[in-house]
């Protein structure tokens, strides 16, 4: 099975880039991945689901930057692009997962070494089900957050357009508690792959010597999340959940700005969770109707690629009625800038290694 999915691909890959042709230069390339690795054990609940090794493919499309823009410069030339993943997760029920990412490339060691992280969406083949598939306690819903890294010993060119990758990548499959269950899955694997340039000459770039230096009067920010999400209890349901954040933030240079401010979460789903708590564990002598709202404070980071931002926060509840995991609470994600004032954002909210939400967000800056 696995080896006719190969072929297809390798198949698909080589007609793509033949009906694509070379007429125009398009300052781009082609990568092709095999992987074989191992699930890891990061929750003993996992165990059942470990039983042999899962294998798969990666097929990407990279875009190169050509120099044009400061932040090119900056980073030393990365790629960015668009991944497409197949795995088989070699158990029963966890089945065979498809994912679909947007991913950059950075650059190291004469550009020998390549780091590329890409985050998207995955679909599980066969997720949770109570009564046909309960032992998969991984996959709570069939549509999955997802995100892959790879550290590549990368060549290319090394017979004509042909070149050579090849290293080591971690792959996450998580649902961000949107529904339960949502112990989630990471794979370390071995990967060995052929880049394929399309254009018939390699990219010639000017290097020019570009200053991180950069600052900015202090900014201010509100954003508005929301979404949908569920406690680890299987079955007491979807609820959806606001968050309104302020903070502000100060440039520090061109890649760079820090951040300080506050939320406010409304997250509905703890009333649920509370009553359970309540019913079932009478020696925690919780409060049937506490307060579910939660007030935090957080420091935080932004790395900017151009139009995109990375972030990355760091949070304490200073108004917490409902115990829920801990205090401490950190969110990921991606911003994009659509105006100068206005931009959208992609973020994962987490108590350490424990997702609670994905969150989308738009937001205000002046």
């Amino acid at each position: 099975m696995i080896a006719n999915r190969n072929a297809l691909s390798l198949l698909l890959l080589l007609c793509f880039v033949l009906v694509r042709g070379q007429e125009e230069r398009r300052n781009s390339f082609l990568d092709l991945h095999y992987y074989y690795g191992t699930i890891m054990e990061h929750n003993p609940d996992l165990l059942h689901l470990i039983t042999e090794n899962p294998n798969g493919v990666i097929v990407s499309w990279n875009k190169r930057t050509d120099g044009s823009q400061d932040w090119h410069h900056l980073y030393n030339f990365p790629d960015y692009g668009v991944s497409f993943t197949y795995q088989d997760l070699k158990n029963t029920y966890l089945g065979e997962n498809f994912g679909l990412y947007a991913h950059y490339n950075f650059y190291f060691f004469k550009r020998r070494l390549m780091f590329r992280v890409g985050q998207g969406v995955a679909y599980a083949t066969n997720p949770y089900d109570k009564e046909t598939n309960f032992r998969n306690n991984a996959y709570g819903s069939t549509l999955l957050s997802s995100t892959y890294m790879m550290l590549n010993y990368h060549r290319d060119r090394i017979w004509k357009r042909l070149g050579l990758n090849f290293g080591v990548s971690l792959i996450h499959y998580s649902n961000a508690n949107v529904k339960a269950p949502n112990t989630s899955t990471n794979s370390i694997v071995f990967n060995l792959g052929a880049n394929y340039d399309l254009d018939s000459e390699p990219l010639r770039r000017e290097r020019r010597e570009v200053s991180n230096a950069y600052t900015e009067p202090v900014g201010y920010n509100l954003v508005l999340r929301g979404g949908v999400n569920e406690s680890d209890i299987v079955g007491s349901g979807q609820y959806p959940f606001v968050v309104g954040s302020f903070y502000a933030d100060k440039r520090i240079n061109l890649k760079s700005a820090l951040q300080a401010g506050v939320d406010v979460f409304f997250s509905e789903f703890l009333i649920e969770y509370n009553r359970y708590r309540v019913v079932s564990f009478f020696e925690e002598d919780r409060e049937a109707d506490a307060d579910y709202r939660r007030i935090g404070l957080f420091l935080g980071h932004e790395l900017f690629l151009g139009k995109t931002g990375i972030l990355s926060q760091m949070g304490y509840y200073v108004y917490n009625p409902i115990e829920f995991e801990n205090d401490v609470y950190l969110r990921l994600g991606l911003k994009r800038y659509f105006r100068p004032h206005i931009f959208g954002a992609v973020t994962l909210k987490s108590h350490w290694a424990k997702a609670e939400a994905v969150e989308l967000g738009i937001g205000y800056r002046w």
